[in-house]
């Protein structure tokens, strides 16, 4: 009865995450249109002028709503993953524990910038990405330095990476590498 209670709970907090990540997706999409300032862009020209092309205060109203949501879904995916972890110490010797498998994959970045014609881009990675695992690094300390690392350790090489995108986990397959801009992915990754 209690592990009834625990997934049932369990499952009502996926969905909260999901309509979180449906939210954060749509901010994203709006900011990041092209001409769009995207999600850290500036909002000044380069004299320090207002920018004519974009209407600021939705602008900064977008970027806060969305930092909200953010942290309100890093809330929620503590307490799904305290959640999931008591529904796993409950349901350890029932064959049901391989349902709580999904909640145990939470995402620890977020892709927040990615230039056109990067390896990135080119291997199917996009803006508002989550990152679940990238090669052998999972959530943890340290982890710009580890993701780093691991992409130097792959150049020329393909890397494994599990995303969460519109509340999807989907496989994909990265390879780092040079190419005329920055970095061997061309992306940028935020801590979560």
């Amino acid at each position: 009865m209690v592990g009834a209670n625990l997934k049932s709970e369990t499952m009502k907090l996926m969905d909260k995450r999901s309509a979180m990540e449906a939210e954060m997706n749509a901010i994203i999409e709006q900011l990041c249109q092209p001409g769009g300032p995207g999600l850290s862009g500036n909002l000044v020209d380069s004299e320090g002028f207002p920018r004519a092309d974009i209407d600021i205060p939705v602008v900064r109203a977008q970027r806060h709503r969305l930092a909200g949501v953010e942290t309100n879904q890093n809330a929620s995916v503590a307490t799904a993953g305290a959640s999931a972890s008591l529904q796993n110490l409950v349901l350890r010797d029932s064959s049901s524990a391989n349902d709580v498998d999904m909640i145990s994959s939470m995402p620890f970045a977020m892709v927040d910038e990615i230039a056109d014609a990067s390896p990135a881009a080119e291997d199917g990675l996009q803006l508002g990405d989550q990152i679940v695992k990238f090669g052998n690094v999972k959530a943890g300390d340290s982890l710009l330095q580890r993701l780093a690392s691991e992409a130097q350790a792959n150049q020329g090489h393909p890397v494994p990476v599990i995303i969460m995108r519109q509340g999807a986990l989907l496989n994909l397959s990265l390879t780092p590498r040079t190419w005329q801009g920055r970095g061997l992915l061309g992306c940028h990754f935020r801590i979560m």
